[in-house]
């Protein structure tokens, strides 16, 4: 069976990864599984040059096995697009309380239109030859007054989805992957994988 390596250490995106892949005629691991912790510096300027970044890295690591990475974050258009590319280390941490935090207070006092947000994915695909696909996917919403919602991971309690009339954080995780930008990128690249040579 063919291997597909998921360059990911989030378990959250493990967890997203191993639904929406689940019955693919390919064994799937993430880099724990092969003992990887690859440090791969993020400098790209959009998701789909930083998931090339982390596909190409861990292809290095592992040879003989198709490898896929991901890199998505949040996109506020009345910040500027911030925090973008920055989402999983705005404001200089990791730690999404305080990202939370932090968007709360920039849109302090805004109202409607200014609130619109949209989250962005780009998945990036290497066969054991190096040939490249990418894939992509994205999720039109708002950001919510306050946290809402305990499930999801990082702005998922501020995401408010108008498809799913509640935040990312509320929706069960079938809604989640059906309507996130990252269920989106990966059914796109599973059925790619479905239909590979």
């Amino acid at each position: 069976m063919r291997r597909l390596l998921f360059a990911t250490a989030n378990a959250g995106k493990q967890g997203e990864v191993r639904r929406l892949l689940a019955g693919l005629p390919f064994e799937l691991a993430f880099p724990s599984d092969l003992g990887l912790d690859l440090d791969v510096e993020e400098s790209g300027a959009s998701f789909l040059e930083n998931a090339r970044l982390k596909a190409r890295a861990y292809a290095a690591a592992a040879p003989g096995f198709w490898v896929a990475a991901e890199d998505s974050g949040l996109v506020v258009p009345a910040l500027g697009g911030e925090p973008g590319v920055l989402s999983a280390r705005w404001g200089g941490t990791r730690d999404d309380a305080a990202h939370n935090a932090l968007l709360l207070e920039r849109l302090e006092g805004r109202r409607g239109a200014s609130r619109a947000a949209r989250y962005e994915a780009a998945v990036v695909l290497l066969d054991p030859g190096g040939a490249e696909r990418s894939f992509a996917g994205r999720a039109e919403g708002a950001i919510a007054e306050s946290p809402v919602g305990s499930g999801g991971f990082g702005y998922d309690p501020l995401f408010y989805s108008p498809e799913l009339g509640c935040t990312f954080a509320q929706a069960s995780a079938a809604d989640k992957d059906r309507l996130s930008h990252r269920g989106r990128a990966l059914r796109a690249l599973r059925v790619w994988l479905e239909a590979a040579p």
